[in-house]
């Protein structure tokens, strides 16, 4: 059991950087962008090919995140210059990476990577002790790893939406009318948000291939549902008064939601179930918070009632 709950940290950290992409399309830029089923995928493809191609890991870490990018800005491209819809934009997105994907790993839907050397590889032979209490280990060394690095992330990107052009990138999902009328250009910033979304998202996804030692051309199917699931989750949980806030809450809820997997796993339920857990998860925290405030008015109703 403490395997599986370590094992899912470890994921729920990795996947965190994913969400934060979704954060920052969903939340940030209020754009649907469905690229992220594609660019998952396409980060794992770029990084797979690139480590067996005999390149550096970190490389081939650098180039996934760019290429993660070019799909996120070329997804602002047919939204802002073609006038395609966002949602529309995103599909096809999605579904054109889908052939990219294949054609980037040799026409082959796996790459395996076991006896590659990897990030991951490369952070397991650094022999960070495990943090363990009792004789009970809480958090293993790769996961203390992974959260440095998620953290990194995440000051990056506190930072960025902390300058003027990451202030006009929130301004843009804020109010697009108003920020045009100060004379910021909207397409420009909804492209860069949609990049640095993408990228994000591809990074992620680079990440996981390693960790799980294979690229699948599938392994971004159903994605942007994770994603969403460890935005809301975490916004539920922690709240998100302020961006500092919210994107350590994204983490929180990518953690919470892999280690609802995990015991999920755990009591019985198949793979082939966590869609509909993951559904079910979604459901819970969008009408939970809704139902318990009206819970709590009805019953304030109620007490001024009977006192009056």
């Amino acid at each position: 059991m403490g395997f599986a709950i370590n094992g899912a940290i470890e994921q729920g950290l990795l996947y965190a950087i994913m969400a934060l992409g979704v954060y920052i399309s969903f939340r940030i830029l209020n754009f649907p962008d469905l690229t992220v089923d594609g660019s998952f995928a396409l980060g794992g493809a770029v990084a797979a090919k690139l480590i067996l191609d005999g390149y550096s890991p970190f490389l081939a870490m650098l180039v996934a995140l760019l290429a993660g990018a070019v799909a996120g800005f070329l997804t602002g491209l047919m939204s802002t210059k073609g006038k395609i819809n966002g949602l529309l934009a995103g599909i096809l997105s999605m579904i054109g990476l889908w052939s990219i994907n294949l054609r980037i790993m040799g026409d082959s839907s796996n790459l395996a990577l076991l006896r590659e050397t990897t990030l991951v590889t490369m952070v397991e032979d650094l022999h960070v002790p495990d943090l363990v209490i009792g004789g009970v280990t809480i958090i293993t060394g790769v996961a203390i790893v992974f959260l440095v690095v998620i953290l990194i992330v995440k000051l990056l990107i506190d930072w960025f939406l902390h300058t003027d052009l990451g202030l006009d990138v929130r301004a843009t999902g804020d109010n697009a009318t108003m920020i045009r009328s100060f004379g910021a250009n909207t397409d420009r910033t909804t492209i860069i948000g949609l990049a640095l979304s993408n990228a994000l998202v591809a990074c992620s996804g680079a990440w996981i291939a390693q960790y799980q030692g294979f690229a699948d051309v599938g392994m971004g199917v159903g994605m942007i549902v994770i994603g969403l699931a460890s935005v809301i989750v975490g916004e539920v949980l922690f709240g998100r008064p302020t961006i500092m806030r919210a994107t350590l809450a994204v983490i929180g809820g990518s953690l919470v939601y892999r280690l609802v997997i995990a015991f999920a796993l755990r009591a019985g339920l198949k793979t082939s179930d966590m869609k509909l857990v993951t559904a079910l998860i979604v459901i819970l925290a969008l009408t939970l918070p809704n139902l318990l405030k009206g819970v709590i008015k009805k019953s304030k109703n109620n007490g001024k009632g009977g006192t009056s």
